[in-house]
């Protein structure tokens, strides 16, 4: 064969070689240059808190707390403690009309602050009963389908009652149903010496513990109603919601203002 014969034979040959290198050889088949062969990426992390930033935040919590819904008119009181509650978390106290007022409540048992800051209120096995998010300083909410929003409020943020809140009928009870006394809270002075007793009128037939107690002015103290007797004595009512104010401390034998 001659010379020019065989360098147009090389010449077919190399090109048939490149066409079937071409084809065996699928596009992008660099994996760095093909996204679909490439591993997937995890999304890029949260940032939970350091320890310090929930002791900080837990730090923030301890004390007492204002529980409502969002009209505000059902209100109870949780006291949250920096001891380790035997369930883990840290100790919590309930008042015990936070039941009646929120099923949920029966089961806590313990709080903490979990990596990101949220408020968890949780049962004897750690579950979240109820979870809370911080809205601003000394106040963070929640929601459930079957009590509605939950609103809590340090007991300094919360508001206060006015006296002029307070006017009105309002009957002494063992229970809302068992009123035991008929009084009527005024804004007037009852005495001109002192600005800050205001007018009581008890009416007729009341129990004889509360003839003993014998109120005669009232007054509103950091939030609490108090009912004044001649002898300098005090009962001291807290907020359970708008209608309803509980003696405290509490007792075996709770006594109740509710608005008449």
């Amino acid at each position: 064969m001659s010379a020019g014969k065989f360098a147009i034979v090389a010449a077919f040959a190399a090109g048939l070689c490149g066409a079937a290198f071409a084809q065996a050889t699928p596009p992008n088949s660099n994996p760095q240059q093909n996204p679909e062969s490439a591993p997937p990426q995890s999304p890029a992390p949260q940032n939970p808190q350091s320890q310090n930033g929930q002791d900080d935040a837990a730090s923030a919590v301890v004390g007492s707390w204002e529980f409502s819904n969002a009209d505000h008119d059902k209100v109870c009181h949780i006291t949250f403690r920096a001891e380790a509650a035997s369930s883990g978390g840290r100790r919590v106290d309930i008042d015990k009309n936070c039941p009646n007022l929120f099923p949920s409540t029966k089961k806590i048992a313990a709080w903490a602050i979990d990596d990101y800051g949220d408020l968890r209120l949780i049962d004897a096995q750690g579950d979240a009963v109820i979870e809370l998010t911080q809205v601003e300083g000394g106040m963070y909410d929640g929601f459930s389908p079957e009590e509605g929003r939950y609103i809590l409020q340090s007991a300094a943020a919360a508001p206060l009652r006015s006296a002029d809140d307070m006017v009105g009928d309002w009957a002494i009870a063992r229970s809302p149903a068992k009123p035991i006394c008929m009084l009527t809270l005024s804004n007037s002075p009852a005495d001109p010496g002192a600005a800050d007793v205001l007018t009581l009128k008890v009416k007729p037939g009341c129990d004889p513990s509360v003839v003993r107690f014998n109120p005669t002015g009232w007054r509103m103290q950091e939030g609490d109603l108090m009912l004044l007797s001649a002898r300098g004595q005090s009962w001291q009512f807290e907020e359970n919601d708008a209608n309803t104010w509980q003696r405290v401390p509490e007792s075996s034998d709770p006594i109740l203002l509710v608005r008449q």
